[in-house]
Formats: structure tokens, sequence, C-alpha cells
């Protein structure tokens, strides 16, 4: 996905360089968010390429661009999984609910399947909090 990401910038900023050169200032105009815009998403996967991680204390997750939050195994309301069908396609959503936050990993973020990782953590949350 990161690769994606750095392509998908790299070819918006050669457009805005070509619309430029061209004497496009529309083209420029929306060029430049864009690569902006997708150059810091594949930034932040170069910064914090690990969006979750569990121990026996609790789990941690990205807060906000590159900060981190421990939330403890007590803390965690529901762990479950969103699964949608849409154009003949299937999409998983892990969702972990704190109750104040609600914490949303796709599978691309986590690097495996959301229902495997769900059952994971329930495991752990069992393990660890009681």
């Amino acid at each position: 996905m990161l690769a994606v990401k750095v392509l998908a910038a790299v070819v918006s900023a050669a457009l805005g360089v070509f619309w430029y050169a061209s004497g496009d200032v529309r083209g420029v105009i929306l060029a430049v968010p864009a690569t902006l815009l997708l150059g810091a998403m594949a930034l932040r996967d170069v910064l914090v390429p690990v969006r979750l991680t569990a121990d026996e204390s609790g789990i941690t997750v990205v807060h906000g661009y590159a900060g981190r939050r421990h939330v403890p195994w007590e803390q965690i309301d529901d762990i479950k999984v969103d699964v949608r069908r849409r154009f003949g396609l299937r999409s998983e959503m892990l969702e972990i609910d704190t109750g104040d936050n609600l914490h949303i990993f796709s599978a691309g973020e986590l690097g495996a399947s959301p229902t495997g990782v769900a059952a994971e953590l329930r495991r752990r949350a069992r393990n660890g909090s009681g």
C-alpha cells in the first residue's frame, strides 16, 4: 500500500509539473494539494508502519499522525469485525471500542485478516484482564 501511495504522489507531482509547463493553472491548483496529501499519507506509513500492538497489559494504537496511545484491557468494551459487501467485493474492518473512542483498522493497516486479529485480541483480553 505504501508503494501505491508513493507512486500516486509521484504521478500527481508529474502532472502538476506538466500542467505548470503548459500554463494550465487549474491543473496545478488540483495537483499541488493532491501531491501534498498523498505524500503525507505515504510519510505516515513510513513513520508509523505498525498501527496496533498488543501485550499482556493492553493494546497500543496510533493516535493522531504519529503518536501512540496505550489502552489497558479493562478499558476495552468491545472488539468486533465489521464485514461489508459492496459491488461484489467483501471488506473487513476491525473495530475496537474503548467507550470514549472507536479505533478502526483495515486489513492493510493490520497486515493480517481483521477476523484473525480480532480473535487473537479477544484471547489476549481474556488472559490479560482476568
